[in-house]
């Protein structure tokens, strides 16, 4: 046995523990900054040192960049020969799941409730395909859209497929009208993706869990193929994951999860806190490792986190602390407006980066999306380059999404939603009355959309000329894609050369078929035509980079059909945190959300009031209050150095100016360790800024309002005027109120009503 290595240098004796853990099931209770990562790779390395094969290890993370960086470090520390360049699987829940449905989807266990079989080449719908499907099923049922929104269905039914129920399992659960209704329009949409041979999202997790539960011989070959399961991120997980990694570890009892309760903010899309909550009762005589000191952030930033988060009841708990120095303290800012709030914010960057900070190493964070506008809005004033982190841009983009449909069509002849997309595009001639004429034929004759285009008849001469010879393109671009990369090329050699196959396949594609040469059409100008075509060309270079995931050891070499459809997967599958570059040069706007996981030196979180953080949807229920909480931790704990949070005492949402509530979750902060700035009325408590704008009472108390005046204020209830304070032509009064304490409102929208 194997004592000693590098992958053992350097540990706590905490995080030694968890690396060198028997092959038993093992909590690595691992708070923010405290080196999770570290220890799920050097465990990988410490497993395969002790003598595991690196293919009979799977790691599972949820993003492709945790993925990459997890392989990355597992190599590093062994080198590529110990490691094995093959077969170690380290992957995203999705990427695996999808890759165990192109090898048994053939399985009963992973058919559609009606039987229909998954073929190899299947697609994975995106949001966007989903609601197309989604829209075409509402109507097939026989209901309206208006009254059935695309994107309220496709949650009910994410919802479902999150408990592992199918179309016909939801029918049979169906109890009252609107579930009767939901369970038919479920019923279309399925049917909708059988016909197209592809799956969404939540179809890859649900199938493969069924696979897992109900084919016996899959299980126990994915059993010994898989004798170590380790998982990142395991309070993110949903029950179709927990079935996963049971099912598989289930025989051999090696399975290591690491997460952190107090970082479970993922309700909202399935994943599940009992899952980490309760393992040890999953798992009986499981180990449980805390990992409570944090490498990230300083005294006072650790403090204010730990102390928000001993709120929260659902949790285990575990002692945060760090090693390093106390730091600055966090500031709490309270703002007159949210374009006030977003100058004081800017101005501390400023400040920051005048420091030594850079750009990139600055971010702000948010709740909600359209919080991001105002503060855009100061960076661009001041000429301080920003990035918006909204997901997989790039990708999202129209003639990015036209020409993956134009490779998705050719990866999976079924893929229907992919070929109306493009058609006609660019413009060819054949319009929705040639589209309508082959949706009859089809229906008529059970037919799929490409043979119904192929045999309709009474079109125009122009109109079945362009069917034709789109067809005859298609046909031809298909066949091409069952070549194979030649047999003379080495192992090692051929991830570049099949990635430079790809790319030299897309190119071509986009060319023959006029794609590219009109990418830039219906633009609004020479520039955004200019920046169409760069699009279009940019992703041939993505194609030409993308390498294939290392095959097993004795797996037949891949045809470009193969590489097409791995990379079409990894676009698929790309995740929100997929798409932050760190090297950007430019700070970060990104939702609290989407920054799980990502560290800067400064942290801005705004918008800190109540109705938006905690949201307003969860006042009535404590689970969801606690993971708002949980949400501010996740945003607090980003902060490497500095820390700002924010709130404005009057906010413009939804066209309407109201005066808010400082979030109740700002009052949980210790008090000590925070620098508490009310720049809409005064200072309370921590230090003052020299250069923050200087308040005096108002001399004369114009418009009547005078100190000791009793009002009332339709939210905040009866309180007393304790002072009158003015800036400029803003009047703000300081009002002590009887149920939620003192507030500093602007006199001109605080709505209050003198009753003595």
């Amino acid at each position: 046995m194997v004592t000693e290595g590098p992958w053992l240098d350097g540990l706590t004796s905490a995080q030694r523990a968890a690396v060198v853990h028997p092959a038993a099931p093992l909590l690595v209770l691992a708070g923010p900054g405290s080196g999770k990562t570290r220890v799920i790779t050097r465990r990988i390395a410490h497993l395969v040192a002790q003598g595991a094969a690196p293919w009979s290890i799977l790691a599972l993370t949820f993003t492709n960049k945790a993925a990459g960086e997890m392989k990355e470090r597992v190599h590093s520390l062994l080198g590529a020969e110990l490691a094995g360049a093959r077969g170690l699987q380290v992957s995203t829940f999705h990427s695996f799941c999808a890759t165990l449905l192109r090898r048994y989807g053939s399985s009963p266990a992973a058919a559609a409730s009606d039987g229909t079989p998954l073929a190899p080449g299947f697609s994975i719908f995106d949001t966007d395909d989903a609601r197309d499907a989604a829209k075409r099923a509402i109507a097939a049922a026989g209901f309206d859209s208006k009254n059935w929104p695309a994107a309220i269905v496709l949650s009910r039914i994410s919802d479902a497929k999150n408990k592992l129920l199918d179309a016909a399992a939801y029918a049979a659960e169906a109890g009252d009208f609107t579930s009767r209704s939901l369970a038919k329009i479920y019923r279309a949409y399925e049917a909708e993706l059988a016909k197209c041979n592809a799956v969404d999202f939540d179809d890859l997790l649900l199938r493969v869990a069924r696979l897992v539960r109900q084919d016996a011989s899959v299980r126990e070959e994915l059993q010994q193929r898989y004798r170590h399961v380790l998982i990142d991120e395991y309070q993110d997980t949903n029950h179709a994951q927990f079935v996963i990694a049971g099912a598989i570890a289930q025989s051999h009892g090696s399975l290591t999860v690491v997460g952190d309760p107090d970082q479970s903010i993922y309700a909202w899309r399935g994943a599940d806190i009992t899952n980490i909550l309760d393992f040890e009762q999953h798992f009986p005589g499981a180990g449980v490792i805390p990992l409570g000191q944090n490498f990230r952030s300083t005294a006072h930033i650790v403090a204010v986190a730990d102390g928000l988060i001993r709120h929260n009841t659902r949790r285990k708990h575990k002692d945060l602390t760090t090693e390093l120095e106390a730091g600055a303290m966090p500031q709490v800012i309270r703002a007159l407006d949210e374009r006030h709030e977003a100058r004081v914010v800017v101005d501390e960057m400023v400040r920051q980066h005048e420091a030594g900070v850079p750009w990139k190493g600055m971010a702000a964070l948010y709740r909600m999306n359209a919080l991001s506008r105002v503060i855009e809005d100061e960076l661009r004033r001041r000429s301080i380059p920003y990035v918006v982190v909204r997901g997989t841009a790039f990708y999202e983009r129209r003639e990015i999404k036209d020409a993956l449909a134009y490779l998705r069509t050719l990866a999976n002849p079924s893929d229907e939603v992919a070929l109306r997309r493009i058609i006609n595009v660019p413009t060819r001639g054949i319009g929705a009355t040639t589209i309508a004429r082959a949706d009859a034929l089809a229906a008529a004759h059970g037919l799929g959309f490409e043979a119904a285009l192929a045999a309709t008849d009474g079109l125009t001469a122009r109109a079945r000329k362009a069917i034709d010879g789109f067809l005859a393109n298609v046909a031809q671009w298909r066949a091409d894609l069952m070549q194979g990369a030649p047999h003379e090329v080495d192992d090692e050699d051929l991830p570049q050369m099949l990635g430079g196959m790809l790319g030299g396949y897309v190119a071509r594609v986009l060319t023959e078929s006029g794609f590219e040469a009109a990418a830039g059409e219906g633009s609004a100008d020479a520039e955004e035509a200019a920046e169409r075509r760069a699009n279009v060309a940019e992703l041939v270079t993505a194609a030409s980079e993308f390498r294939m995931p290392a095959q097993e050891p004795g797996a037949p070499r891949p045809q470009l059909v193969d590489v097409l459809r791995a990379f079409l997967e990894r676009v698929a599958l790309v995740a929100d945190s997929d798409a932050f570059d760190p090297e950007a040069g430019a700070v970060t706007l990104m939702s609290l959300h989407a920054a799980k996981g990502l560290e800067f030196p400064f942290v801005a979180v705004i918008a800190c009031e109540e109705g938006i953080l905690p949201h307003s949807r969860v006042q009535a229920d404590p689970a969801q209050l606690e993971e708002e909480r949980r949400l501010l931790f996740v945003g607090i704990t980003r902060a490497e150095r500095q820390l700002m949070l924010s709130s404005a005492a009057m906010r413009t949402l939804r066209g309407i100016r109201e005066a808010t509530m400082e979030s109740q979750f700002i009052e949980e902060l210790p008090a000590d360790r925070v620098a508490r700035r009310d720049l809409a009325g005064g200072s309370r408590g921590g230090s003052i800024d020299p250069d923050a704008p200087s308040w005096e009472p108002d001399p004369d108390e114009r418009q009547g309002w005078k100190a000791g005046m009793r009002v009332r204020h339709r939210q905040f209830g009866m309180g007393q005027i304790e002072a009158v304070l003015r800036q400029g032509s803003v009047t703000t009064l300081r009002v002590a109120f009887r149920t939620v304490g003192v507030k500093s409102l602007v006199a001109e929208y605080a709505r209050l009503e003198i009753v003595g």
